[in-house]
């Protein structure tokens, strides 16, 4: 009865919000049309507000957005040009699509931009305080006191444990056409990497746990977002109950994968990421609380398998829509493993199996979308923007824009053999992300998607079951959104 009470009367507040909403937009355009026919009317091009959709009043395009985010990006990107402006509400937001704007956002100015709301709101529950998330000095210590565990000879350490891994996740395949969600088995896999070289330790079995509490609590949140008028999560509705369950559990395991390494102490000598935490110090001589902990290892026990995970995915269901490519592949690694394991030192020699991953990232970037608020006014393309506006940007649509990936819609991994990424313009590629706020674990999930291409594409080739429907589906990273189910074949 309680719930029936207070949902009538959000009902009736929302109904009280909606009028006055209305009415605040009705004189907003009585007093631009009474502007309009009173002043001198200003010269025209003079570029003071880009272009872009209308959408419907007070929501603005919030309803296409989201119902498919790529295919509304890209398509106010061929229509309106590189800077697009986006009604949604009385908020001000702006596409960019070009490399000189997305480097002005992500480099020049990033100073004037922090992670917007809309990250903050679909991050914030989840992770924290965390890498992803936080800002200005409390990132800046963070990832000063994270930044040692990355770097690449250390990140090289790693290597055996993710071969390792790799081989016993495919010990038990038949390889004679048994059906597996490739999306799946890669979650599992670069889970326990994530797990095991990260934090020291294990967590057996949780793979299928961790997946449905992160599908669920991302489509929750953006289920939430994209809503005018919320219900408060306090509210014991079936979705928030089950939102508040699925959090638990992973609060739950991420507080054993530190109490466990905090029980072992100094006298393990692991040089694991979260022993680095743990054991890391300010110049200020603090460290960091049990809260900090738990954020940034939320962070990395998501993002650190999330990222990897995906490339691997969507890099198998091109291999298998592209056999040619698949065969050049097999071609370069039989000629340069024969059969044994990969080793980081054997990257040099293997151009087209880096090739095959950047080609990948480049059509199905696990972050396909991003976004930065700014903290301070800013310019560039001949407009001036004010605090507050948020600057959207998309990998999927700028990595295939025609002006620089010819045939942009195929995978062609050959493209990148002959210096493409150099001859690139700056902010033309960037599946991590660019600038100061740059993926801190690129180098991590690069090494670990080598290797275990290299294990398994040695006995494997998969073909995309008849019938299974691709969709990508944008929630914080890129999904297929009804799993990728494969036929396992051996090679011979």
């Amino acid at each position: 009865m309680l719930f029936e009470v207070r949902a009538q009367e959000l009902s009736i507040l929302n109904s009280a919000t909606l009028i006055m909403m209305l009415t605040a937009w009705l004189k907003m355009n009585r007093r631009a049309r009474v502007s309009q026919t009173h002043t001198i009317p200003l010269p025209r091009n003079t570029n003071r507000v880009p272009p872009g959709p209308k959408g419907l009043p007070l929501v603005g395009v919030s309803f296409k957005f989201a119902r498919d985010p790529l295919q509304m990006l890209r398509s106010v990107a061929k229509e309106y040009g590189d800077i697009v402006r986006l009604p949604v509400g009385f908020q001000t937001r702006i596409f960019i699509n070009h490399p000189d704007w997305i480097t002005q956002v992500l480099v020049v100015q990033h100073a004037k931009f922090h992670k917007s709301d809309l990250t903050k709101r679909l991050l914030g529950n989840l992770l924290g305080q965390g890498l992803l998330t936080s800002e200005d000095d409390f990132w800046r210590r963070q990832r000063r006191l994270a930044q040692p565990a990355f770097r690449r000879s250390r990140i090289n350490e790693y290597a055996p444990t993710m071969v390792d891994i790799a081989h016993e996740h495919i010990r038990d395949w038949q390889g004679a056409g048994e059906e597996r969600d490739m999306a799946e088995e890669m979650m599992a896999l670069t889970l326990e990497v994530a797990v095991r070289a990260l934090f020291g330790t294990a967590l057996p079995g949780t793979a299928r746990q961790v997946g449905q509490a992160t599908t669920f609590l991302m489509r929750y949140q953006l289920s939430r977002l994209g809503r005018p008028f919320k219900i408060p999560q306090s509210w014991p509705t079936a979705k928030n109950r089950r939102a508040r369950r699925e959090q638990e559990v992973l609060d739950s395991l991420v507080y054993r994968i530190i109490a466990d390494r905090q029980a072992q102490g100094n006298a393990s000598q692991q040089d694991d990421v979260l022993s680095l935490l743990v054991a890391a110090m300010d110049e200020d001589g603090s460290q960091m609380t049990l809260k900090q902990l738990r954020d940034e290892t939320m962070t990395l026990f998501l993002a650190g398998h999330e990222t990897t995970a995906l490339t691997l995915s969507w890099t198998w269901y091109l291999l298998s829509q592209n056999p040619s490519v698949e065969a050049r592949l097999h071609e370069e690694l039989h000629g340069v493993l024969a059969g044994r394991a990969p080793e980081p030192v054997d990257l040099e020699r293997l151009p087209y199996l880096q090739a095959v991953v950047s080609e990948s990232l480049r059509l199905y970037s696990p972050a396909a979308v991003m976004s930065r608020m700014a903290i301070a006014p800013f310019s560039f393309g001949g407009y001036d923007f004010s605090q507050g506006t948020t600057a959207i940007m998309s990998q999927w649509v700028m990595h295939r824009d025609p002006r620089f990936f010819d045939d942009p819609e195929s995978f062609r991994p050959e493209r990148w053999l002959d210096g493409l990424e150099n001859r690139l313009p700056k902010g033309a590629y960037f599946p991590f992300g660019d600038g100061p706020r740059r993926c801190i674990g690129q180098g991590f999930a690069l090494l670990d998607t080598y290797l275990v291409l290299g294990v398994m594409a040695q006995r494997f080739s998969f073909r995309l079951v008849p019938g299974h429907p691709v969709v990508p589906e944008q929630l914080i990273t890129l999904r297929p959104r009804f799993g990728l189910r494969m036929k396992v074949n051996a090679r011979t």
